[in-house]
């Protein structure tokens, strides 16, 4: 096994790059094109589902993920000749494959090996071969029983992301090499010492000597470094060598980070009686380490802006192996603020890392584990410590890869993650290992013997006190986590919570708020994966009368969904000495129930609801922070905001800090400027200065945007203001909470009727009141809630209304749910309006989720009888003390009063009636198994 670890290695530095001078000097045969296999002639490198082979039948009723339209699971053998050209007569010959699934070779017949990793590239030592043409057969195996059971949920070999592919991927030839040749080489840089180890392992098939030439230039800068060929006489003896060289890099120096990603080729030439030999690789000046709970990149605090990376390829249904696709993808992330990028159980090609090289992207990868380790699992115990070192030796060099996590909500033996862990540490010390990303659902809390802690929570603890994110599902967390239930502001943060680590602690999978699709994707899945999920929950909208506000939908949850991710990441932010998040996610996830929860779609294709440059106002190196107490003032209270800024950058900041108050509201002229200095340390979050304003002069309701900037950066706030005045007066409006005798009465003698329903009366016909958008998926938590028997998340999206209405003059609004509606909402129970008409809308719908795409109305009017009847679903009475609650009580009375009150859909009483109280249809929502164990607890 050895040898073949070694020798995949070798052909894959000896490919990594096409940059300039060096060239790799090994002979190749290109495998690649037209094969015969056992389901039918194809094209390799590809899969199956590409070539399309087998008989195509799939399920078309899935909503739970993407269909793969020609799924394969099994053997497959692919056979070809080859013509061994004479040049290569003598030599060492090798073939490689850079990225498959379970394998085995024979060549003219005899069975040369078998490979079982699914990371590394499968790389095989060929027999002696004669010119002329030879036959492989290769035969590929992805079914359940070639790999542990416990690897195939991983996103690694999972249908719900990547797919579970059959065939050959990217690089695919044989190569011919003297057979005195350089196994590997790597670089273990020293950015403190301005030097780098260079390793170099060379196999010799005799004792003698030879020439080892080290040439060094960088490539992927405007200032060229090139250092000095170094030459070393070795003496090799027959078998394995090992031999350091250290390369002086002198002051010129370029070092490695997400700010200048420079990178130098090494060319490392072995020459000796027999011929040359060469390995090109990159490598990359940088020194990823921690201080405290604090990351650091070449002695710089840093701040890790993530991303959750599921390798979601809709196209292919596998990761790219092409560097020019990663970089598309890296540079779209950097351009919404992402540094770095977590792979969720699954490690990516070589291209991803060098790709990540170039664009400055810090990696971490997974191995392909999401379930739970035991000492007593042989079979997978060996399979993943096989991955693991493999990985090392082959991604070791590229500076991006920075970070190993064993996998994904992992349980089991703590002191067997330990002791691989030791191992890995020893064989390489260029990473920081984990145990895991979120292991024991951070019920374990700080757990010695990892690098960094990557958790939803500290261990237990009181309320939120621990929490390190601000959402949850609400089986995890009392009723969806802090930004739901508690009121908003920007002052809070997870100071208590990253006290209980001595390491530093990495938010896990923070945000996943669901945005409504936007269907007209459906024309971009033109590859192996089919969107029924998506037709489904199209067709169920379409069924509920509502596929004219599909935009509308997409825009308003959209639209609030990035509101709550920019607080989410904020309360990041504010925290002193937090390490970073990872989001979840920055695009959508189709798979685990259909995670729509990307700000971008699974293509990373923006939806059009916020521009890159608004996102990074608050996901950056440097961000200025707005500390508030709360988003909505009476105009008798002063305005105390903090001001305050991070500063990851590499230098301290030294700037003004700029802001701008000003109204967004037609009806009301206020502007106010000023700015701070503000001086940050490197690697703080410090507050600068304060902002203190009267309000007096807003005599009107008035939605306020706060700009802060400094240097290049931008920050926005929105915070809403209200007149301080007496209640608005009933006066002819008669206020109930049921259709009875009086209301009828009054209804058809004219009358205005305030219906607020008492909750308790309506449970059947609503939905709770959810402030947030609903979490990960519905299907899925609402399953797990139910079989864990605690409660289950209302389920609905954002409001939505029209902002022009009349209503909103005295109440200003977007056409989304934002922070002054938050104990609105909280307050409410949405009503089901699945019985009235499809072209009929409530004044403040509330989008539901794509599951049950009920008709949901939060204030929606009718003209009945002879009269009018305003519904309101929200308890105005338990919030009137709140200014946004007083406020919207008023506006709600004066329009009521006012000749715009005006419905325009007729009912009788009897009708209204018939809707206040018919039983809903219950639907059959198919639960979806999340593989993650609630009950899991450190052993």
């Amino acid at each position: 096994m050895r040898n073949f670890i070694v020798l995949c290695l070798l052909a894959c530095l000896a490919s990594c790059t096409d940059k300039k001078e060096f060239q790799t000097i090994r002979e190749r045969i290109d495998l690649s094109g037209n094969w015969n296999s056992s389901l039918g002639n194809c094209t390799l490198p590809g899969t199956t589902d590409e070539n399309k082979l087998g008989d195509g039948r799939h399920p078309t009723n899935v909503t739970s993920q993407l269909t793969r339209t020609y799924p394969y699971s099994g053997i497959v053998e692919y056979e070809k000749d080859v013509e061994i050209p004479v040049q290569m007569e003598g030599k060492r010959l090798i073939l490689f494959m850079e990225r498959t699934k379970p394998s085995t070779l024979w060549i003219d017949g005899d069975s040369v090996g078998t490979l079982g990793h699914i990371y590394a590239p499968h790389c095989y030592s060929l027999p002696a071969l004669a010119p002329g043409s030879h036959h492989i057969k290769i035969r590929i195996d992805n079914s359940p029983s070639s790999v542990p059971a416990e690897i195939q949920s991983s996103h690694a070999w999972t249908d719900g992301t990547q797919t579970n592919w059959n065939g050959i991927l990217g690089d695919f030839y044989i190569e011919a090499t003297p057979h005195t040749y350089l196994e590997q080489v790597q670089v273990y840089p020293s950015v403190k010492e301005k030097k780098a180890r260079i390793h170099v392992n060379i196999y010799s098939d005799s004792e003698q000597s030879g020439v080892v030439t080290l040439s060094t230039k960088t490539w992927n800068t405007q200032q060229e470094h090139q250092l000095p060929d170094m030459e070393k006489q070795v003496g090799l003896s027959k078998g394995e060598n090992k031999i350091e060289l250290t390369l002086d890099m002198g002051n010129r120096m370029q070092t490695w980070s997400e700010f200048h990603p420079t990178l130098y080729a090494l060319n490392v030439t072995l020459a000796t009686n027999e011929g040359k030999d060469n390995i090109i690789t990159d490598f990359g000046m940088r020194d990823f380490a921690t201080e405290g709970t604090q990351f650091t990149i070449n002695g710089f605090k840093t701040f890790l802006r993530g991303k959750h990376d599921a390798c979601v390829f809709p196209l292919t249904g596998y990761a790219p192996m092409d560097v020019k696709s990663w970089r598309k993808v890296f540079q779209t992330a950097k351009s919404y603020g992402i540094n770095y990028y977590r792979c969720h159980s699954y490690t990516p090609p070589r291209a991803a890392f060098a790709a990540a090289d170039i664009e400055g992207i810090y990696f971490q990868a997974e191995l392909p584990l999401w379930g739970s380790i035991s000492p007593d699992n042989h079979r997978l115990n060996d399979f993943l410590q096989n991955e693991a070192y493999m990985t090392l030796d082959y991604m070791g060099n590229h500076p991006s890869f920075t970070m190993l996590g064993l996998g994904n909500e992992l349980g089991g033996d703590v002191d067997l993650m330990r002791n691989w862990l030791d191992g890995f540490r020893k064989h390489d010390n260029r990473h920081l290992y984990s145990f895991g990303s979120n292991n024991f659902l951070g019920w374990g809390g700080a757990i010695d013997g990892e690098d960094y802690l990557t958790t939803c929570r500290v261990g237990g603890g009181e309320g939120y006190t621990t929490h390190v994110r601000s959402s949850f599902a609400f089986v995890d967390a009392e009723k969806g986590g802090i930004l739901n239930n508690t009121r908003p502001n920007t002052r809070a943060d997870y100071t208590a919570a990253i006290a209980k680590s001595p390491r530093p602690v990495i938010s896990h999978e923070t945000g996943q708020f669901q945005i409504y699709p936007d269907y007209k994707e459906l024309e971009k899945y033109t590859g192996v994966l089919h969107p029924y999920n998506l037709e489904i929950f199209r067709d169920r909208l379409n069924e509920n009368g509502l596929q004219n506000q599909i935009d509308a939908f997409h825009q308003a949850t959209g639209r609030f969904a990035v509101e709550c991710y920019k607080a989410d990441i904020e309360y990041g932010l504010r925290t002193a000495g937090l390490g970073g998040f990872q989001m979840l996610d920055l695009q959508d996830f189709p798979g685990q129930g259909s995670g729509l929860v990307g700000i971008l779609d699974a293509f990373m294709d923006s939806k059009g609801i916020v521009t890159p440059e608004t996102f990074r106002g608050f996901c950056a190196p440097v961000v200025p922070l707005a500390l508030m107490d709360t988003y909505c003032y009476s105009n008798k209270e002063e305005l105390n905001i903090g001001l305050a800024l991070t500063n990851y950058e590499e230098q301290p900041w030294s700037d003004a800090l700029c802001w701008r108050l000003e109204s967004l509201s037609d009806s009301v002229t206020f502007v106010r400027e000023g700015k701070v200095p503000a001086h940050v340390e490197q690697g703080k979050v410090m507050q600068v200065g304060e902002l203190k304003s009267t309000l007096t002069e807003i005599d009107k309701p008035a939605q306020l945007r706060l700009t802060l900037t400094t240097g290049n950066y931008h920050n926005y706030y929105n915070l809403w203001v209200y007149p301080d005045r007496t209640p608005e007066s009933e006066a002819d409006i008669f206020i109930c909470q049921s259709l009875d005798d009086e209301a009828r009465k009054r209804l058809s003698q004219g009358g205005k009727i305030l219906l607020i329903p008492d909750h308790k009366a309506i449970e059947e016909q609503s939905v709770g009141g959810l402030f947030t958008p609903d979490y990960w998926n519905y299907a899925m938590f609402k399953s797990i809630s139910e079989n864990a028997g605690r409660e289950v998340s209302p389920g609905t999206l954002s409001l939505l209304m029209d902002e022009k209405h009349p209503l909103f003059r005295q109440f200003p609004t977007e056409c989304h749910s934002n922070w002054q509606w938050w104990s609105i909402v909280r307050h409410a129970r949405p009503f089901i309006l699945n019985a009235t008409r499809h072209e009929y809308k409530p004044l403040i719908q509330v989008v539901d989720n794509v599951e049950r795409n009920h008709k949901l109305g939060l204030l929606f009017e009718f003209a009945v009888d002879n009269g009018k009847v305003l519904v309101c679903m929200s308890n105005l009475e338990a919030i009137r003390h709140t200014p946004e609650g007083g406020q919207l009580r008023n506006a709600i009375l004066n329009y009521m009063k006012s000749a715009e009150f005006s419905p325009t859909e007729t009912l009788t009483s009897q009708q209204l009636q018939h809707i206040l109280t018919t039983e809903v249809r219950k639907q059959d929502i198919v639960g979806v198994k999340n593989q993650s164990d609630y009950d899991v607890q450190p052993e």
